[in-house]
């Protein structure tokens, strides 16, 4: 899943294709180097970003999503406001992707019955004040309750098993011990039956260990994505498409080689 963040202050990308002329050629540019889908995004949800309207959002992806769905993957609206939802969906949008679980009224109403897919994330709080809630007990028990809590809502609100995605959130209202924790823990959360999408992609708890500032998180990123698959993550969320293709390819490829039988 390639991000294609169409504001002026995400954590990692911010301003780069805050325009629709740049977030467009940015989601060709992802396809052609290998993305499975697309995710476009109009608000940043990095710790301490500001609330943005549903008007203004929808302003900000609305011709990125008419030229993205023309592209032949399916395309996700990272969105948590019902408006935006509706929205989406109705110029062909395939996904919703929420931090906040479908969890705003009106949120699963706007999804139910659109045949559209959707990923429910774990996240405490809003972006601007998420930090503060991060205190656990049991990280992996608590954020497992919480996604398959999500999970049953969407289901008794009519979303069909099967187009459900969890989210564990890594980085949102957790620590970065936290988050080591919860990637440990992962297979526990694959356990509850849906498909899991990550997002490791560049963020502060690679920093924290390596030192490196944003723009040097690459092999970091990478080291965490194929940590994620080998323990059930289905979906990587991830700015670096070809590096992460790649990578994957040669985890794909040891994985099929067989060993000559000896005498």
């Amino acid at each position: 899943m390639g991000i294609v963040n169409v504001t002026p202050d995400s954590f990692s990308d911010g301003g780069r294709h805050d325009d629709a002329r740049t977030a467009i050629a940015h989601c060709e540019r992802l396809v052609a180097e290998g993305a499975d889908i697309l995710d476009i995004g109009g608000e940043s949800t990095r710790p301490g970003a500001p609330r943005v309207d549903a008007q203004s959002e929808w302003a900000r992806i609305d011709k990125v999503l008419a030229a993205a769905v023309t592209l032949g993957v399916p395309v996700s609206i990272d969105t948590y406001k019902p408006d935006v939802m509706r929205r989406a969906l109705d110029a062909g949008a395939d996904i919703i992707n929420d931090v906040q679980a479908l969890q705003l009224p009106g949120a699963l109403a706007a999804v139910a019955g659109r045949g559209a897919g959707v990923c429910l994330m774990h996240m405490r709080g809003e972006p601007a004040s998420m930090m503060e809630l991060a205190v656990y007990g049991d990280v992996v028990a608590e954020v497992g309750d919480f996604l398959a809590q999500r999970a049953q809502a969407a289901r008794d609100s009519g979303i069909p098993a099967d187009a459900i995605a969890l989210d564990p959130g890594y980085g949102f209202a957790k620590s970065a011990e936290h988050n080591l924790q919860l990637l440990a823990g992962q297979q526990r959360l694959a356990g509850l039956g849906y498909p899991l999408l990550v997002g490791w992609s560049r963020k502060r708890t690679l920093g924290d260990i390596t030192s490196r500032p944003v723009d040097q998180r690459l092999p970091a990123s990478l080291a965490a994505a194929l940590r994620a698959v080998s323990l059930g993550a289905n979906v990587l969320r991830v700015h670096d498409v070809a590096a992460t293709v790649d990578a994957l390819k040669v985890w794909a490829a040891v994985d099929a080689a067989t060993i000559p039988a000896t005498e």
